[in-house]
């Protein structure tokens, strides 16, 4: 008989595995979104900047937009998905100090950021055996 502590601590199966993929193409088709419309200009970005207080320059969102790209494909290559975790968590930290920093709506703006970050965090968790042996939940 196995105790409830070997049971939590016991490796995540196949499903968990494939929960964490799906888990990090749900946060990559929202990066990818947002690098894109970043990328091509498209009016939103100005828009959506000016009332957050950032310059409307297509020029410095493109690049933002690269940058977060870049950001993503480390994310999402095995190898480097932990280094690209690090980086979209920080990137992720300055949005929310924007939206802090104006006094946006709390759930629904200023936390975005966490949500994601968590959500990030979570499926890497999943689909990483050596972030779970780092990082282990439920053993004593």
């Amino acid at each position: 008989m196995t105790s409830m502590t070997e049971t939590i601590a016991a490796p995540p199966g196949r499903g968990a595995i494939l929960a964490g993929w799906a888990l990090t193409g749900l946060v990559l088709a929202f990066l990818l979104f947002d690098a894109a419309i970043k990328i091509v200009g498209h009016p939103a970005v100005g828009e959506t900047a000016a009332t957050l207080g950032w310059p409307i320059d297509v020029g410095f969102w493109r690049a933002i937009g690269l940058m977060l790209l870049a950001c993503a494909a480390l994310y999402a290559w095995p190898r480097t998905a932990i280094l690209g975790a690090i980086v979209l968590t920080g990137y992720l930290g300055g949005a929310i100090a924007t939206h802090v920093r104006i006094a946006n709506p709390l759930f629904s703006h200023t936390l975005f950021g966490v949500y994601l970050g968590v959500i990030l965090w979570a499926a890497l968790w999943l689909r990483m055996p050596a972030l779970r042996a780092l990082l282990p939940v439920g053993r004593s």
